[in-house]
């Protein structure tokens, strides 16, 4: 089953799987896997934006573009005052402790080192959402959880045992980042707001751009003349990142299965890592990978142990036994 009915849609041979939906994804694959390294360029620190600073010049206007689309396309776009709350909480935790830490950290991380540990998300939103629903976690996403955890220790152990405090403060920034997106996503999930898709993300990014200014000016974040890659790469992550992945993402859900969207989890981690490496010349080395295996292993446990978790509520729910 897709996410929603697909018979107007033409279907890959020997699939019901909508081709159009599978552009979609390869554009959320590409996009989302390259802002990683859009972002190291960004922030660069000779070059490039301050952190902050970036976060709020890149999803202001994000924000401003996505709102005026829902408004063209005829739909609603002002929320109530509780979904006018959510969204600003959701926004700034999503965006400003969320992607507001990779951009502080990637001021001295790696690229593809950042999109690994970012890449853990799935691993606390199973974790958090066991807590909040005080419900026993199987076997199965205990081993997950595990599995998953080591491969960030892996990840981060070198960093943590050559690097100066610099370094361990960007490996925290970067453990704290998936943690807040989590909350957030969270959130979103559970108090649905009854706005378009476009709507949503375009308030929830104005409100981080709010955050992101107030971060700046606590901060005293130095004055720079960012260079002209620096802006190459604020333009791409403002298209790619901020525009076209989200939209891809939320055409994905609507005709592809959840399950398969999911996947981008596993494939940005690695594209990142890949275009590191090809263009930064970022260091592949034996705990990179060992690493990278152990989070991606522990991503797809959680995420199998959802799939189950989900088909036995439906069977529940039909009366089966």
């Amino acid at each position: 089953m897709t996410g929603t009915d697909t018979k107007d849609y033409k279907t890959l041979p020997g699939s019901d799987l909508p081709i159009v939906g599978l552009i979609h994804l390869l554009i959320l694959y590409v996009a989302w896997g390259s802002t990683y390294l859009a972002i190291r360029i960004a922030v660069d620190p000779v070059d490039g934006f301050p952190p902050f600073f970036l976060g709020m010049i890149r999803v202001f206007p994000a924000g401003v573009i996505l709102l005026s689309l829902q408004k063209l396309r005829g739909g609603k776009i002002l929320p109530t005052r509780s979904e006018l709350y959510l969204l600003m909480a959701t926004g700034v935790l999503m965006w400003v402790g969320g992607n507001g830490l990779v951009n502080w950290a990637e001021q001295r991380a790696d690229s593809g080192f950042s999109a690994l540990i970012v890449g853990s998300m799935p691993i606390y939103v199973a974790l958090l959402e066991a807590v909040i629903d005080r419900r026993s976690p199987s076997f199965r996403l205990i081993g997950g959880l595990v599995v998953g955890f080591a491969g960030l220790v892996v990840l981060s152990y070198p960093v943590l045992r050559e690097g100066s405090t610099g370094d361990l403060l960007s490996v925290i920034a970067l453990f704290m980042a998936p943690l807040f997106w989590s909350i957030g996503m969270i959130l979103l999930a559970r108090r649905p707001v009854k706005l378009g898709s476009l709507a949503i993300s375009g308030w929830q990014q104005l409100f981080g751009s709010v955050g992101f200014l107030v971060f700046h000016l606590v901060v005293a974040e130095p004055i720079r003349i960012p260079g002209t890659t620096a802006w190459l790469a604020y333009g791409y992550l403002v298209v790619a990142g901020s525009l076209l992945a989200y939209t891809s993402l939320m055409i994905a859900l609507r005709i592809l299965p959840a399950s398969l969207v999911a996947t981008y989890a596993y494939v940005n981690p690695v594209i990142a890592v890949f275009l590191g490496w090809l263009i930064l010349r970022e260091e592949l080395t034996v705990w990179t990978i060992a690493g990278a295996v152990l989070v991606l292993l522990g991503v797809g446990v959680v995420f199998e142990d959802r799939r189950r978790r989900n088909n036995a509520a439906r069977k529940a729910a039909a009366g089966h036994p």
